[in-house]
């Protein structure tokens, strides 16, 4: 049960170790973009290129899906990004139960967001754990760790990428060691729990009353999606990439522009400043920053935001 890339390369993952995928349970078809095309999960995807059938209820929980489970002969049910919460009668269903590849080091970050939340905290290290799955929201039982380093320059993009890669290796070695009986489940510490909310578009919007050094995580983690994003004399301005700033100014206010050189330039903020490396204004494609001067004149003064 999975929907995005995330899901799709654990699912290649299944199959390649040799392990027969009954069923794919995704969420349905969706229209996107402005022309509203059907559009397909990257889990759908991957089942069709390998033959196996593919099972979209609006709501696994209804009747359909219940009996549709029930009469699928499989002994685990791996749970990866699916979208959907599964009641007490699914997780009961198999006889190895329904286990869960989370993208980050339980208890830490539960929810829906755990891999743009560890970047916005500054976390040097994140991961995937395998949890056997309870009626909570990520509350089950460990099964495997691997931890996983964040890099001084991750983006959300990045990050998806590193724990899809690990999570894909990891539900293998899982899958194995449940079988032969060789894991332990060990309780999570619930004194160390945390949970993250599903990120909305407004939240990738540029406050520049706040430190630097967090705006530029913000820019990272929200990278690909939603981006960070400002105003420029009243037009949207996405920012993809910057780096905090030795310099900054009392004097300005936030969102002023402090320093404009040939390649980048400088935006005070509440605490520390923001060099701007990389941008998007409104209806053009994304450049480097040195590259948007060229062709638009700012100025020591100019300011981003409301």
């Amino acid at each position: 049960m999975g929907t995005p890339d995330f899901s799709a390369g654990i699912l290649e993952s299944i199959i390649e170790a040799g392990y027969e995928v009954t069923l794919v349970v995704t969420q349905p078809d969706r229209p996107s973009g402005r022309g509203g095309k059907m559009s397909i999960s990257p889990v759908k995807e991957c089942a069709l290129r390998h033959g196996i059938e593919v099972f979209q209820p609006e709501r696994i929980k209804n009747p359909e899906g219940i009996r549709k489970l029930s009469e699928t002969e499989a002994e685990v049910f791996v749970v990866a990004a699916f979208g959907q919460i599964l009641s007490k009668e699914i997780l009961d269903m198999p006889k190895y139960g329904c286990i869960n590849v989370h993208a980050s080091l339980l208890p830490r970050y539960r929810g829906a967001s755990p891999i743009q939340q560890a970047i916005l905290d500054g976390e040097k290290e994140t991961g995937v754990t395998i949890m056997q799955m309870d009626e909570g929201v990520d509350t089950g039982d460990i099964l495997m760790k691997k931890t996983v380093e964040i890099s001084a320059k991750e983006t959300g993009g990045s990050l998806f990428d590193k724990l899809s890669d690990a999570g894909a290796g990891l539900i293998v070695e899982a899958l194995k060691a449940l079988e032969e009986g060789k894991i332990t489940p060990i309780k999570q510490d619930e004194t160390l729990s945390s949970h993250v909310k599903q990120i909305k578009k407004e939240m990738g919007r540029i406050d520049f009353s706040g430190d630097a050094a967090c705006i530029e995580r913000k820019i990272r983690a929200f990278n690909p999606w939603p981006g960070a994003f400002t105003t420029l004399k009243g037009k949207g301005l996405k920012i993809w990439d910057a780096d905090v700033a030795d310099e900054s100014s009392k004097e300005a206010a936030a969102g002023e522009i402090v320093s404009v050189s040939k390649d980048s330039f400088v935006v005070n903020c509440g605490e520390g400043g923001l060099k701007i490396n990389e941008l998007q204004p409104e209806g053009k494609k994304r450049m480097k920053t040195g590259d948007f001067l060229l062709g638009y004149k700012l100025q020591r003064g100019d300011r981003l935001g409301q």
